[in-house]
């Protein structure tokens, strides 16, 4: 199971991290720090996402 959850974080994350970096920017943030600090919520909020999606695949 903690190979999916690799699997599905690596993936979650990066998407999560590329929309909050895009809205950000969206926004008029053309800063350093407001695009980190979006790439981060993005790979933090991409946790339980991926924990999620793990147990329902793993249900199957």
């Amino acid at each position: 199971m903690i190979r999916l959850f690799s699997v599905i974080y690596t993936l979650a994350s990066v998407t999560l991290a590329g929309s909050a970096i895009v809205a950000a920017l969206t926004m008029g943030m053309f800063g350093t720090r407001p695009i980190i600090g979006a790439a981060a919520i993005g790979a933090i909020v991409a946790l339980p996402v991926a924990w999620e999606v793990t147990k329902k695949l793993s249900a199957i």
